[in-house]
């Protein structure tokens, strides 16, 4: 009979201190074994991210902030929410790391290293908004499938890389070119090499702008790995999906990229207005551009107390995909009455915007605080949840919070 090797008594203290009691029969355990209890991955230690934050899948990865998590203005990698669609790729040697150009419409195909990206190219940074395009996703009705983002699925940090159309400019790009489609070195989630588990794209004229960029820094460091190490697409101001990470090879379309997740419903919602739940053929569905005016409390948590007679002060957040946010509110009426805020330019363009704002209440009971951006369209948060769609895209309703004066 093969020799069965029990565990120390050292080892044994270490289970009982990372699992915090003791290990009833832990000495019958076998060497090498693992408790279930510690074979679970601890996601806030992996990504370092705060402990606040809300695991909504682990089959991939996907997890959101609160607001409060987000009152930075520029968003720690601690509060950054992960949307992922497959499995983070392992073992990536940023040495060996390619990127290719390629398409239909390259003029000359190119493979580019990371050292060659970084010693030819100019560097640039920027602070960019990215938003999940499902970001609200919980409050539709009929409910949409797919992870029940609440209000948390968008950041704002801060981005460094060189500028894609540098980069598309040096191997040529052909005229009859019209959209980017980027491919990413995550595996799908079957296992099944041959699928892609995303691969998105856009229009010419947003991957020719100055704030798209090939992003090997975060925050002034080198992009965590579940944020996209070593090089991640960065589209502010589109769905955060246009972003993709881990980027190894981006093709130049003569067409619109048809890769995995740019059809169906897939960041797509009705060309024109329907009712909730009524199928959309898919003919009749538009592909997610621009992300719409939308704005986020973040000081104080909903729940707040103030005493009676006193200011309370607000701060928070401010966006408006494309385009500028020229005005924020607040009401504490329910809608009936808005107020003008504090609002401050962005810092650069596709940035978002801080507001602040100094309430006073009328007397002591129950409130909450709305909060509306109007963009420069003069178009508005809407009060309540905006258009139903099959998948629960661009909820940009007014964010709302919970006050009681005591």
């Amino acid at each position: 009979m093969k020799r069965r090797n029990f565990i120390k008594n050292s080892v044994l203290s270490s289970f009982t201190a990372l699992i915090g009691t003791e290990l009833v029969f832990g000495s019958k355990m076998l060497d090498g074994y693992t408790p279930l209890a510690l074979q679970d991955p601890d996601p806030f230690k992996m990504f370092n991210k705060n402990k606040g934050m809300v695991v909504l899948n682990d089959k991939p990865w996907n997890i959101e902030a609160q607001a409060h998590l987000l009152d930075d203005k520029i968003t720690p990698n601690a509060s950054m929410f992960i949307r992922n669609n497959g499995k983070t790729p392992e073992e990536i040697n940023p040495k060996e790391w390619k990127l290719i150009i390629d398409g239909e419409a390259v003029t000359n195909k190119k493979t580019y290293s990371l050292a060659d990206l970084k010693s030819k190219f100019k560097h640039h940074t920027y602070q960019l908004t990215l938003e999940c395009g499902g970001n609200g996703r919980s409050e539709f009705d009929p409910p949409a499938k797919g992870n029940q983002w609440t209000i948390g699925a968008v950041h704002c940090a801060s981005w460094t890389g060189v500028r894609l159309k540098d980069v598309l400019e040096d191997a040529g790009i052909k005229s009859d070119a019209v959209y980017i489609g980027y491919h990413s070195a995550d595996t799908h989630l079957s296992g099944d090499p041959s699928k892609e588990p995303i691969s998105r794209g856009c229009p010419m004229p947003k991957a020719l702008q100055d704030e798209t960029i090939l992003a090997f820094q975060m925050n002034g460091k080198d992009i965590p790995l579940i944020h996209g190490y070593p090089l991640r697409l960065v589209a502010g101001g589109w769905p955060a999906s246009v972003s993709g990470k881990w980027v190894n090879r981006i093709s130049i379309r003569n067409k619109i990229h048809d890769g995995t997740k740019m059809t169906g419903t897939a960041y797509r919602i009705p060309c024109n207005p329907v009712a909730p739940g009524e199928k959309v053929k898919d003919e009749d569905m538009c592909i997610i551009e621009s992300m719409p005016v939308k704005s986020l409390i973040t000081y104080p948590k909903t729940g707040a107390t103030i005493n009676e007679g006193k200011a309370l002060k607000i701060r928070g957040h401010a966006w408006a995909g494309e385009l500028e946010v020229k005005k924020m509110e607040y009401s504490i009426d329910f809608g009936a009455t808005w107020t003008t805020c504090s609002v401050e330019n962005p810092i650069n363009r596709l940035a978002w915007q801080h507001f602040s704002a100094s309430i006073n209440f009328p007397k002591s009971g129950y409130y909450e605080v709305w909060a509306r951006a109007t963009d420069t369209n003069n178009v508005a948060q809407p009060m309540l949840l905006p258009g139903w769609n099959p998948k629960g895209y661009l909820n940009n309703a007014c964010h709302r919070i919970a006050v009681k004066v005591i």
